[in-house]
């Protein structure tokens, strides 16, 4: 998810928006708090940016065979699988830009649908996750957007999830477990869609059964490549909870998990996604303007049927695919 800077007025969109228990289209910024736990946190987000960056970095330029970096690049460049990603990068960025959600959902489901497993599918959309969920909670945390208690009754039940989750789609025989991750895909599709009926009623008291959302939302998350957003931000949206706090703490939380399942992920899965990886990042690079297009020309509830729909479609073609 990104960050937006909008106030919550009651223009249209957001009003449609929270009577849908979505997050607003943009955000308001605030004065950050400048609290240890906070800062802490920031500058280990900042730390384990630069340390996977450094990583990526000297793996490119030092490979193992002797091949230069810009060979490397050349070749991802040459590969068909690296524009799949690119347009799956693309039209998964350009979902979560319009809604707030559904980046992880859509895009595993379009990379089971050419051929990937579920381990290389999650693990593909996870590394690429680091930086945009890395950069994304530093600025929740600049813009005081972040609930401390909440970052931190989400934290540890969201990494033990993830982790779980990861090394139980990384160990598992992907042709068994396809079928599990794609029926789970096609339930997600089925709950965005049945956002556009239900209405919501605010709520003053403190969320309640947080540390077991987080832990649900990291599990399903790893295994099926994404629900940390559907799951734990529309849950605690949707019944009514601050959206700007919660947002911005379950963002927060976000990043720390995915780092922990792609490092799962990275240690299990035997085959190389970094050519997926590659081209989810750009693809998503250049997904900005679309999504703002949309989000301008169709209603949410547009939005939210197609979105829905696309996945639901996806995913009843993987199945069918399995056992056909």
């Amino acid at each position: 998810m990104k960050v937006r800077d909008l106030d919550l007025t009651d223009n249209p969109v957001n009003a449609e928006h929270q009577a849908l228990g979505l997050p607003p289209v943009e955000l308001a910024v605030t004065h950050a708090d400048d609290h240890p736990v906070l800062r802490v946190a920031m500058w280990s987000v900042v730390l384990l940016l630069g340390g996977v960056t450094v990583f990526l970095g000297t793996r490119l330029f030092n490979q193992p065979d002797g091949q230069s970096g810009l060979r490397v690049i050349a070749h991802a460049l040459e590969n068909p699988a690296f524009w799949s990603a690119l347009a799956v990068g693309l039209l998964a960025q350009t979902v979560d830009g319009a809604l707030g959600m559904a980046y992880g959902i859509t895009s595993t489901s379009f990379l089971l649908a050419t051929g990937a497993s579920p381990a290389v599918a999650s693990a593909s959309v996870h590394i690429a996750e680091v930086f945009t969920t890395g950069v994304s909670g530093i600025s929740h945390i600049k813009f005081g957007n972040v609930d401390r208690r909440l970052f931190l009754r989400l934290l540890l039940p969201g990494m033990a999830g993830a982790i779980s989750g990861a090394w139980v789609v990384s160990t598992l025989d992907g042709d068994l477990i396809k079928p599990f991750v794609s029926a789970y895909l096609l339930c997600m599709g089925l709950y965005v869609i049945s956002k556009i009926f239900r209405r919501i009623r605010t709520r003053q008291e403190e969320p309640r059964h947080v540390a077991k959302l987080g832990l649900l939302g990291g599990f399903v998350d790893a295994v099926g490549g994404g629900g940390w957003g559907p799951v734990v931000t529309t849950t605690l949206v949707g019944t009514g909870h601050n959206p700007r706090m919660t947002i911005g703490s379950v963002n927060l939380a976000e990043f720390f998990l995915t780092f922990v399942s792609a490092g799962v992920f990275a240690m299990l899965v035997d085959e190389n996604p970094w050519i997926t990886v590659a081209g989810l990042v750009i693809g998503g690079l250049f997904a900005a303007p679309l999504a703002a297009f949309l989000t301008r020309r169709l209603h949410t509830r547009a939005l939210l049927a197609l979105v829905g729909t696309v996945i639901c479609l996806v995913s009843a073609f993987n199945l069918y695919r399995t056992f056909a």
